[in-house]
């Protein structure tokens, strides 16, 4: 069975203008190029009642780092009260968007994702004394590793909004 393990959990809030599908596009766009992750789409609602919109979408993203670990991460996006606004900017009309965005961030490190030590009893007590004794340095790695990607994530969701609403 494999085991999954929380490395980092984490939440960026805005609100103001931002263009949603640049916003979304350079998500997108950012966890597939900067951590090569295999992107997809579980979920994507929307809600119109008048003017407004509401829409919520989730993706999950995993990359093997090697043949026993695995790095999952998990973005969920909360966006509301989005409508539809024109801002001028160097005396150019432009079409926008204005709400409130919530975006979640959760970094799993997947462990033994093959099941290769689940087979028998045995090995399940071999995977232990390898993890606790052979590879504990790769895994606090890994942690970090996965960690810091997750928080640059949502800095530069963050950065990105601050950014444009700026603009």
């Amino acid at each position: 069975m494999v085991e999954k393990e929380e490395i980092y959990a984490g939440k960026v809030k805005y609100s103001g203008v931002f263009p949603y599908r640049d916003f979304y596009q350079f998500c997108y766009d950012w966890l597939l190029e900067e951590l090569a992750l295999v992107l997809t789409e579980k979920e994507y609602e929307e809600k119109i009642s008048g003017n407004e919109k509401e829409v919520k979408f989730k993706w999950i993203g995993t990359r093997e780092l090697t043949d026993y670990f695995k790095m999952e991460i998990k973005v969920s996006f909360h966006i509301t009260n989005m409508v539809n606004v024109e801002i001028n900017k160097d005396g150019n009309k432009i079409k926008t968007n204005q709400g409130k965005i919530k975006i979640a961030t959760q970094g799993n490190l997947l462990r033994d994702y093959k099941g290769k030590f689940e087979t028998r009893p045995f090995y399940k007590f071999l995977r232990g004394i390898y993890e606790k004794w052979v590879i504990t340095q790769r895994v606090i790695q890994f942690e970090q590793y996965l960690s810091g990607k997750c928080d640059e994530f949502a800095g530069q969701a963050k950065a990105y909004l601050d950014l444009e609403g700026k603009r």
